[in-house]
């Protein structure tokens, strides 16, 4: 039998009661300085948490600015429809299940359902997201009835964006269209990210997307306090939205109708500039497209429509359709003459109708030849023989010198979509040129012969329409070259106050009065008794133009004849004007793919224009093409 000592086992139990009450003052302890620094040190911190978590702020997105032309119309604007909204943390049911409800009363299709779960992703449950956008009337009352059965639903007016005109200007325009990722770059890059939440829309193209920023406004917003499980239990404050600014062009609404009939069924381009301070009057892109199909996403069968189509619609030709500028070029290539002192004005030359260079014959349009030719005739005849010869006397690189100052196969800078990417460069051929253009050597390597065709404005030359419209402004301008731009104003729809976007700086061209002269003169031949004579004939105003044909394949030889020549191979007619010929007011350039003859498909197109602009004719029907005898451009 074994005796315990009481002692020891009080001592034990002593011992064990101290370490078990150090071990609870000590995680007391522990608890304690957790909640002094929840409590004390990080209260600021939690109670900004937690007022966060109680207060949530809902987006207001702004009404997005006008575009209107130069006298007032409205080219672009908002209107007020009815849609159908779903509130997420007011729905009961499953929310599959209430749409399937709303469904039977409703029309939801496929898509509706695929842009609602889109939405949903992007946002807070307690904001209203629609799932069907622009009711009809009867819609709206059939659901109106019936709304008892639909708790967080309800039917709302909301703005959208509407081009009154359908596709009239919308080039120019461009459309907005749902935010994607790309769209999230650019609003990042601008940071504008809290600016943007809530908006569903971005500027696509046109000027919807260079002027975005300026468009879109300030986006207002509602404090909203919310409960536990997220719902919205009360609105606390409000902050309006700011409307975007409004946008006024330089367009003439009225100018750009005109112009775009005149086209009728051919597809083209034209570009009409104020020559005094480079302000696009027209800028027309025939087919066109209808940019209300892109505002709430384009239906398949629609896109399709457009992406398949042999005319290409989609495509802007005026900034990035590229092409020969045929005869235009001459009186560009008559002024580099002039200015290097490689032409005298009443130098002549006997032209046989060809020019042969080396074993290869250049052959004039006109058999036979024009006789005797001296600069005033090589423009009013648009005689190529004469230029053939120019072109190998200039040499490449002089001629490309040249016609750089002009701003051939350069970016104009005019405002529409994203700066740099809008428009095409173009080609303007030298020596350098072919060297960064071709890869191989043996491609690399400029042919004296090359330069022959570059005098007639073919070859590698090929130059977009807003740059042939730069141009022509420029020398109608006397050398001073003003960059081509669209908006002419913009207002604060607040103040009323208009700002005006700083111009860029005249580049001049530095040319002797006398030589513009002579060109300038010889331009007005072209209209009063060369190859645009017929077109203009009783104009009742004097205009300074010349006639262009852009060959798109090798004849090798053989004469030309329109009919015989598939459709998509025929030639381009091109036409350049200004007017009135002593102080010009309008420039122009005009392109009608595979029309034939400038002076029989183009020169009857700037007809009807330069008339309405300056003598205020309307005309009842799309310029006709003229019939004429005479040989050339």
């Amino acid at each position: 039998m074994e005796f315990r000592n009481p002692q020891e086992d009080l001592d034990r139990f002593k011992s064990r009661l101290t370490i078990t009450v150090g071990f609870v003052l000590v995680c007391f302890g522990l608890l304690f300085a957790r909640f002094f620094w929840l409590q004390v040190v990080q209260h600021d911190y939690f109670d900004t948490r937690a007022e966060d978590n109680r207060i949530s702020l809902v987006p207001l997105v702004p009404n997005r600015g006008l575009i209107l032309d130069r006298n007032g119309v409205i080219l672009a604007r908002n209107y007020s429809a009815y849609t159908l909204e779903i509130t997420p943390s007011k729905i009961h049911d499953e929310l599959d299940t209430a749409i399937d409800g709303l469904a039977t009363i409703i029309d939801i299709q496929p898509k509706d359902r695929k842009r609602f779960r889109k939405l949903l992703d992007e946002s807070r449950n307690f904001e209203s997201l629609p799932i069907r956008t622009r009711l009809s009337d009867e819609e709206v009352a059939k659901f109106i009835a019936n709304r008892y059965r639909f708790p967080g639903m309800d039917v709302k007016a909301r703005l959208f964006r509407q081009y009154p005109f359908g596709a009239f200007a919308s080039h120019m325009l461009g459309y907005i269209g749902r935010i994607n990722d790309d769209d999230l770059v650019l609003i990042a890059q601008a940071d504008q990210d809290a600016n943007f939440r809530g908006t569903d829309h971005f500027g696509k193209t046109g000027l919807e997307q260079r002027y975005e920023f300026e468009l879109h406004g300030i986006t207002g917003f509602e404090q909203i306090e919310v409960d536990a499980g997220g719902h919205a239990v009360r609105t606390l404050a409000r902050t309006a939205p700011v409307a975007g600014n409004n946008l006024t062009l330089t367009i003439d609404a009225k100018l750009q109708e005109i112009a775009e009939k005149a086209f009728g069924h051919r597809r083209g381009a034209l570009v009409a500039i104020d020559p005094t301070n480079g302000g696009v009057l027209a800028l027309v892109s025939v087919p066109n497209y209808d940019p209300n199909l892109f505002v709430d996403g384009i239906a398949t069968a629609d896109w399709d429509a457009l992406n398949n189509s042999p005319d290409k619609p989609m495509i802007n030709r005026a900034l990035n359709g590229t092409y020969p500028p045929g005869s235009t070029f001459k009186p560009y290539m008559a002024l580099a003459a002039l200015t290097y002192g490689k032409r005298r004005p009443e130098q002549a030359i006997v032209d046989p109708g060809y020019f042969t260079f080396g074993n290869y014959t250049f052959r004039d349009d006109k058999e036979g030849g024009h006789g005797v030719v001296d600069m005033y005739k090589s423009i009013v005849e648009s005689c190529d023989t004469y230029y053939y010869i120019l072109a190998n006397d200039l040499g490449i690189d002089a001629i490309a010198t040249f016609m750089r100052q002009f701003g051939f196969g350069q970016r104009t800078g005019v405002d529409l979509g994203l700066e740099g990417s809008a428009e095409s460069e173009g080609s303007l051929p030298s020596q350098e040129w072919k060297r960064k253009r071709f890869k191989k050597p043996e491609q690399q390597k400029w042919y004296a012969g090359e330069t022959i065709s570059i005098g007639i404005g073919q070859g590698y030359n090929a130059y977009t329409p807003i740059q042939m419209a730069q141009a022509v402004a420029g020398l109608a301008n006397d050398g001073v070259m003003y960059p081509p731009h669209l908006v002419q104003a913009i207002t604060d729809v607040r103040t009323g106050e208009k700002t005006f976007p700083p111009p860029k700086p005249p580049r001049t061209i530095p040319l002797r009065q006398q030589h513009i002269d002579v060109v300038k003169r010889a331009m007005v031949g072209v209209v009063t008794e060369g190859t645009a004579a017929l077109a203009f004939a009783n104009a009742g105003y004097v205009s300074a133009g010349k006639t262009g044909t852009a060959q798109l394949y090798s004849l090798k030889g053989a004469q030309y004849k329109e009919g015989a020549v598939r459709e998509d191979l025929r030639d381009h007619a091109l036409y350049i004007a200004f007017a009135p010929a002593d102080q010009p007011k309008i420039a122009l350039a005009i392109v009608v793919e595979n029309g034939g003859f400038g002076s029989q498909a183009a020169a009857p197109i700037a007809r009807q224009v330069l008339d309405y602009y300056l003598l205020g004719k309307v005309p009842e029907a799309p310029a006709k093409i003229v019939s004429t005898v005479q040989e050339g451009d």
